[in-house]
């Protein structure tokens, strides 16, 4: 049935996440909901397994723990790089998002963790790695998929300004790339992608 969240569906969902403190972390309420393809692995597992089967005006609850959702903190993914290796004139503030070009040539996303010195400490680790996480979700709308979207491999937004159909899609963060030396996490869709998909995107980058 169109209307039943099953694989090559778009899906449009409002959403609310709370960390275990009960804090929100992020949320579509005031704004437009959050369009994915669902079963391509466009939010993180844990969230689109409670979505599966799911109809138009469901509303429902889900705790998703780390090891579907960001995936377990990982001391190891850590690096200290001498701050002469950044170009002359880099603006580094503790706490930012920084991408590093790595031996390979591709770039990988961290955070800025500390500034000593002579070094600089990045995090790989997503933001929500280690935390459980907890959706209110209510099921706006589901459609078919149209072909565009399915050979792109991700839903377009209708509510955005305009599509990205021929870029590789965003997350607010651009996608988080595995390399060898660091160990693939998950998730848009993006840490955020404006919204859960890229927030809730598994790397793949994926704001669910």
């Amino acid at each position: 049935m169109a209307d039943k969240v099953e694989k090559n569906k778009v899906v449009e969902i409002h959403y609310t996440l709370r960390l275990a403190d009960g804090s929100i972390e992020d949320t579509t309420e005031g704004e437009a909901p959050l369009p994915y393809l669902h079963g391509v692995g466009g939010i993180i597992p844990g969230l689109e397994k409670a979505l599966e089967g799911r109809s138009i005006g469901d509303r429902f609850q889900v705790t998703v723990e780390p090891a579907e959702g960001y995936g377990e903190y990982d001391e190891e993914l850590s690096e200290s790089i001498p701050l002469n290796a950044f170009p002359e004139g880099t603006e580094l503030t503790e706490g930012e998002e920084i991408f590093v070009e790595l031996d390979d040539g591709t770039t990988t996303q961290g955070i800025i963790e500390r500034i000593d010195k002579n070094d600089v400490l990045i995090n790989y680790n997503h933001p929500l790695a280690g935390e459980t996480l907890t959706f209110d979700v209510e099921v706006v709308d589901v459609r078919d998929a149209t072909q565009e979207e399915l050979e792109h491999g991700h839903a377009h937004d209708p509510y955005a300004e305009e599509d990205e159909d021929d870029e590789e899609w965003e997350d607010d963060d651009e996608e988080w790339e595995d390399d060898d030396d660091f160990e693939e996490w998950e998730d848009d869709d993006e840490w955020e992608e404006d919204d859960l998909e890229d927030d809730l995107g598994e790397d793949n980058g994926k704001k669910a």
